[in-house]
């Protein structure tokens, strides 16, 4: 079993974390993060190292391949340093902030036979996968139009949104991969739109929107709409539909559990929906340490990899370039 270390033990780094300690085909190595408090925690709940460094994590004897799970900032330099050590490496969105640092580490390990993959990991929720499934077998005929709805519960914290690159690089990032995924096809032109609906001071604040719409379209004519909120009050709302000319595929939002009351003064009431990211995609980050493990074990290649994470980052840059300019962009812009 591949023994994988965790760099960053924050909220996202953490779950990794339990999530490989309890895995069938994985090991948990050892974790690192500068803040020491949070390694320390994790280290003695799992009974595994507490690494002094990011490179001691990476580069140690004792570690085959490398969770990176730190701020967006860190993650081009860990990753160079991971193809350099030769350690697989599975990295959290975006590989960067900068469109252009990414081509630059494109440039730089091109060639590398080094696992590399991001972690999208709404591909890999069982509706979604299904759904594609689906559409590759051509149960809808050909597809027409896929709708994307993704709203979180609540603003972000400012720290956050302040340092996070924009809806569309933090946030949106997820849906444009997972259109691409969809729709099968490379997207050709962007269409975006963004207001300042829940946070009106945003714009003072961090030039960012907190509501906004994204349209795509692909060289036969294949759309996709993307429907991003930043606070939805009824709670993390994530569903798709796929239209095709024999049908439509629906993948809807998930509920604490699935009774529905029925009384005289109110019908068809639900549990509220899964809170968060967490436990909306909690299947899906497990499927996800899977392909990994795959990846290192047997060779098979990563069902999305760095170059997946270049163009999602390159049609979010598209986006904020289509705002500003309030005009649909061609990706042939980013060449």
């Amino acid at each position: 079993m591949p023994r994988i270390s965790v760099l960053g033990c924050g909220r996202i780094g953490r779950m990794h974390a339990d999530n490989i300690a309890t895995h069938p085909q994985a090991t948990l190595a050892g974790v690192f993060d500068t803040h020491a408090p949070f390694a320390a925690e994790i280290a003695s709940k799992h009974g595994v190292t507490n690494f002094a460094s990011a490179l001691e994590a990476i580069n140690s004897d004792d570690v085959d391949a490398v969770l990176i799970a730190t701020p967006t900032s860190t993650h081009v330099e860990f990753l160079e340093a991971c193809v350099k050590a030769g350690k697989a490496v599975l990295c959290e969105k975006p590989i960067d902030l900068s469109l252009e640092r990414v081509n630059a580490l494109a440039k730089r390990i091109e060639g590398t036979k080094v696992p590399i993959m991001l972690g999208f990991v709404r591909r890999f929720d069982p509706g979604h996968a299904a759904a594609e499934r689906a559409r590759a077998a051509g149960e809808i005929g050909e597809l027409h139009q896929v709708t994307i709805t993704s709203r979180d519960p609540g603003m972000a914290p400012d720290g956050y949104i302040k340092t996070s690159g924009g809806i569309f690089r933090d946030m949106t990032i997820h849906d444009l991969d997972l259109a691409r995924f969809l729709l099968g096809e490379e997207v050709t032109e962007v269409t975006a739109t963004g207001s300042r609906l829940v946070n009106p001071t945003l714009m003072d604040e961090c030039d960012d929107y907190d509501t906004v719409v994204v349209i795509l379209k692909t060289a036969s004519g294949k759309q996709a709409v993307i429907t991003n909120s930043r606070e939805a009050v009824y709670g993390y709302d994530q569903r798709i539909e796929m239209l095709g000319s024999k049908g439509m595929l629906v993948t809807d939002n998930h509920h604490n559990h699935s009774m529905k009351k029925y009384l005289a003064t109110e019908t068809n009431v639900s549990s509220p929906l899964q809170h968060f990211f967490i436990e909306r995609y909690g299947a899906a980050f497990d499927v996800e340490i899977s392909k990994f493990v795959d990846a290192i074990e047997n060779g098979a290649p990563v069902p999305v990899g760095f170059e997946d994470g270049r163009l999602a980052l390159l049609l979010a840059d598209a986006c904020f370039k289509s705002v500003a300019e309030g005009r649909t962009v061609l990706t042939s812009e980013f060449a």
